[in-house]
């Protein structure tokens, strides 16, 4: 007779906190969550701020170094680190900063569940990222709150 199932313990949950914020706002927000973020006492390293539209500024000035040193820092992992929500490079950090800058509510959506997988702790989500991002800081849909 086979002895009791074990189960494997529980990935630990990340945190989802929800800063409302229109699209013009999201990035400054963001870029507010950051300042706190270190302020509490966070590493840079430890923080990874996603753009949904525009690039953040400090994506686009790192750029003008060239590609090959912009991901270098990824790597590196010293610094925040700023890319499009899109990233497709291997990035796990402590926490996400995700700013909903723009594009389609889809996009939103879809950038809100990348951000999660790249979060090992805390994700911080400025601005709508639609219902799923706000059942899983447990808030009522459509009412996010300011973190």
């Amino acid at each position: 007779m086979p002895g009791p199932r074990r189960t494997a313990p529980a990935a630990p949950q990340v945190a989802v906190r929800l800063v409302a914020a229109a699209a013009a706002e999201a990035v400054e927000r963001a870029d507010e969550a950051v300042d706190l973020l270190l302020d509490a006492g966070r590493e840079p390293g430890d923080i990874l701020v996603l753009t949904v539209g525009d690039a953040h500024p400090w994506q686009q000035h790192e750029l003008t170094f060239g590609e090959e040193r912009y991901w270098a820092q990824l790597a590196e992992g010293g610094d925040v680190f700023y890319a499009d929500a899109a990233l497709t490079r291997p990035a796990r950090r402590e926490v996400v900063v995700l700013a909903v800058n723009g594009g389609t509510a889809r996009r939103a959506a879809e950038a809100f569940t990348k951000a999660l997988g790249h979060a090992v702790g805390l994700l911080v989500v400025c601005g709508d990222a639609g219902p799923a991002a706000a059942a899983a800081a447990g808030a009522p849909a459509g009412r996010p709150v300011r973190a």
